[in-house]
């Protein structure tokens, strides 16, 4: 397995991975119509047309995106800013491996190279222990707020100070 910078290439394979694993671990507690709405332009993932691929990439786009690759096949993505953690997915056959935690430490990594000592998050409720074992704290209570065209999408707001 191997971290890289992501390619417009990679946009389709990148869009269902965020598809599918928002939908499967974020959004059980939602009725199906509101999950359409909390995706957003990612309910498309799986379009041909190019103007919902186009959308999609420009979603993903992000100051820095890593993708984790295995075996030819995109198995995580992480998208962030300097000190800002946006979002992080990684397949679900992935799960357990050590992938989500290569791109945590690679976009660490990037945040000290840019001088930041200091990274926060909107984490999602199902990844708090994850992030929590990576070092995370809390920072305030579970908030709600909107997702894309839904409503009242749980985060916990999490934070963590980067060693030296």
């Amino acid at each position: 397995m191997r971290i890289r910078r992501f390619r417009t290439t990679d946009a389709r394979e990148v869009g269902r991975l965020i598809a599918d694993t928002f939908r499967e671990f974020n959004l059980a507690y939602a009725p199906p119509d509101e999950q359409e709405k909390l995706l957003g332009p990612f309910r498309h993932a799986r379009s041909r047309r190019a103007e919902r691929q186009a959308e999609i990439e420009r979603l993903i786009r992000a100051p820095w995106v890593l993708v984790a690759v295995d075996e030819g096949r995109i198995v995580g993505v992480l998208r962030g800013s300097p000190g800002r953690l946006h979002s992080l997915f990684v397949r679900k056959q992935a799960h357990r491996r050590g992938i989500g935690r290569r791109l945590m430490d690679a976009f660490e990594r990037e945040c000290r190279r840019a001088g930041v000592d200091t990274i926060t998050m909107q984490s999602s409720l199902y990844a708090v222990p994850f992030y929590q074992a990576l070092g995370y704290r809390r920072s305030t209570g579970v908030r709600t707020g909107p997702c894309f065209d839904g409503v009242d999408f749980p985060y916990q707001p999490m934070k963590k100070i980067l060693a030296p």
